[in-house]
């Protein structure tokens, strides 16, 4: 063989090794024998750099010493991070992301909050509908409708459940509308129908809140409504309703999540109600990560 053919094939066998070799370790299990940081790179995997929870994580590293390690906080988006979480648990790799409940990942996956000793997350918080100053006397019938509105999660996880597997928001939330009469009637109670009255809801473009804002946009719809939606950055939805640009929204996380948003508008929005009780966030794992129970074990262990 000459050596221009050697070296050749030499490249050739060095092409096939080195994807192989990539392939492996990016499929390696969790090894609960050896530190976790080692085995993802000192990462959490995030979210938006602006959302509330990933202020949560930047001061967790520092509460629990993680920086000395020189743990990070990866920003992505909440569609790449679940993306990335679905790989880890396929293939049984470690990792640890913000997560959030309600969330329909905690329904699809194998997933567990790490304990918050020094409470950086705080306790559990509800989610709440806000409005802007003076839609109680502009539009009382919608205000009223507004609180009415609750429910749980495990209600809210059925929305959410079908806008993850492909179907769109507003299809889902009126499939719940059918699926549920009883609770339909008693949050349209009293409720008079709109003739065309235009309002506007904007919302944090996560899983829970197209669910809600989605629902409430089909309900008002039902009563002759004009219904207008928009997505939108945490504190430009809180300043949206601030400034009257918009007339409501129902994903106020409170009271830590879209605190400082709460207290730099005092006085500028209403309070209406927790629409869900109990939601939390906080950082998460697989449960096949057994020995990875708290915050501080990401330093320990």
């Amino acid at each position: 063989m000459s050596k221009l053919k050697r070296l050749l094939l030499l490249g050739f066998i060095a092409l096939l090794i080195v994807p192989l070799a990539a392939c492996q370790s990016s499929t390696a299990a969790y090894n609960p024998k050896q530190k976790l940081g080692p085995q993802i790179n000192y990462t959490i995997t995030g979210i938006d750099a602006g959302a509330g929870i990933m202020g949560g994580a930047q001061s967790a590293l520092s509460a629990y010493h993680l920086q000395k390690d020189n743990w990070q906080l990866q920003t992505s988006s909440t569609a790449a991070m679940t993306s990335t979480l679905d790989k880890a648990i396929k293939y049984k790799q470690p990792i640890v992301i913000t997560g959030w409940q309600p969330h329909w990942m905690f329904t699809k996956y194998p997933i567990k909050f790490l304990k918050d000793p020094k409470h950086v997350f705080g306790k559990a918080e509800n989610i709440h509908t806000i409005t802007r100053v003076g839609l109680k006397k502009d539009n009382p019938a919608v205000y009223k409708f507004l609180t009415q509105f609750h429910w749980n999660a495990t209600q809210m996880s059925q929305i959410m459940l079908k806008v993850n597997a492909g179907e769109a928001p507003s299809k889902a939330a009126k499939a719940y509308i059918q699926a549920h009469p009883a609770q339909v009637k008693q949050w349209l109670s009293g409720v008079k129908a709109g003739h065309g009255k235009a309002v506007k809801f904007t919302y944090v473009a996560w899983d829970s809140e197209i669910a809600s804002t989605n629902l409430v946009k089909q309900l008002l719809e039902s009563k002759g409504y004009k219904v207008t939606i928009q997505p939108m950055e945490a504190e430009t939805m809180w300043a949206s309703i601030a400034t009257n640009a918009a007339d409501a929204s129902v994903s106020a996380w409170l009271p830590t999540t879209s605190g400082r948003y709460a207290k730099q508008y005092k006085g500028q929005f209403v309070d209406v109600r927790a629409n869900l009780h109990g939601a939390k966030t906080g950082l998460a794992v697989p449960k096949y990560m057994k020995n990875i129970n708290s915050i501080s074990d990401l330093v320990n262990k």
